[in-house]
């Protein structure tokens, strides 16, 4: 897999996104499912010039013998990508790369393999100057739409307020909502919000983007750090520092995670010094129990 610093610096979102999403596809079959009920004699043989895709290859494996599915399902559904452009996804890693060019690059993979699986995609950028929302769609148009709604987001001031947020628990849409956040909030806001979404919507991906400088805290000697979102600082020296910060975080990270469980949200964190792969992935064993 490209790493992550790679493939931003291609400059170009939209074959980062097809460099990525392919290169971890890699001859991935396309989603169907077998109809309800279906019969074996719902199958024939396979004959040359058919069309491989229709292939069963489980069957296959199991019996080496070559049928053709007669009948399909599409599974196509409505994915809803969400993206935190709170002033915290400015944290910038080791590698070059901040939060928010972390996200850009998953959310634009994740919207390429929603629109090769036939899905209707869906954008909405999270900021507290209000809502930038692009329906789902699954017209040939919507990635063009997509990436540059997400090359063009900026990350600032804090997570928006719940007056801000109301129209998208606004009425009942049945989709699969993946949310691309640090979590870094004051009161509970992201996961009042994902939990109001997963009334109205259905099941929740939540992507949880940490930095490896945070996530190891590889900052030496005296250090002033500066929140992002408030403009506080803090003096401090990282070496005597790091057990208990390490002790800490890793206390509120398992705090968060079953916190998000208890919800029904499928949570997890990502390293952004780490290839997309483990999202991709995890994106489509959720699809594929939506």
């Amino acid at each position: 897999m490209l790493s992550p610093q790679l493939l931003h610096g291609l400059r170009n979102l939209s074959l980062a996104a097809r460099q990525a999403a392919e290169g971890f596809l890699n001859g991935a079959h396309a989603s169907r499912r077998h109809g309800a009920g279906m019969e074996f004699s719902q199958y024939r043989p396979y004959q040359p010039g058919d069309d491989l895709r229709r292939l069963d290859w489980r069957l296959a494996a199991r019996s080496d013998r070559y049928y053709l599915r007669e009948a399909e399902v599409d599974t196509s559904l409505t994915v809803h990508l969400l993206l935190d452009a709170s002033a915290s996804m400015n944290h910038r890693d080791d590698n070059g790369l901040t939060k928010l060019d972390y996200a850009r690059l998953l959310l634009a993979a994740l919207a390429y393999l929603a629109t090769q699986q036939g899905d209707a995609v869906g954008l909405t950028v999270l900021s507290p100057a209000g809502l930038q929302h692009l329906p789902p769609r699954a017209d040939a148009r919507q990635l063009p739409r997509l990436y540059h709604a997400l090359e063009t987001a900026t990350a600032a001031g804090a997570f928006p307020a719940a007056a801000t947020l109301a129209p998208l628990t606004a009425r009942r849409q049945r989709a699969l909502t993946v949310c691309v956040s640090d979590l870094y909030e004051e009161t509970g806001e992201i996961q009042a919000l994902l939990t109001r979404l997963r009334a109205v919507s259905g099941d929740v991906l939540l992507l949880h983007l940490a930095a490896h400088n945070e996530l190891e805290f590889s900052h030496k000697g005296p250090v002033t750090f500066r929140d992002l979102e408030t403009n506080q600082t803090l003096q401090l020296d990282a070496d005597q520092q790091r057990p208990a910060y390490l002790q800490q975080l890793q206390q509120w990270l398992r705090e968060t995670a079953q916190s998000a469980r208890l919800q029904g949200f499928d949570y997890h964190l990502l390293d952004t010094s780490q290839p997309l792969d483990g999202a991709m992935r995890e994106f489509l064993r959720r699809r594929q129990m939506t």
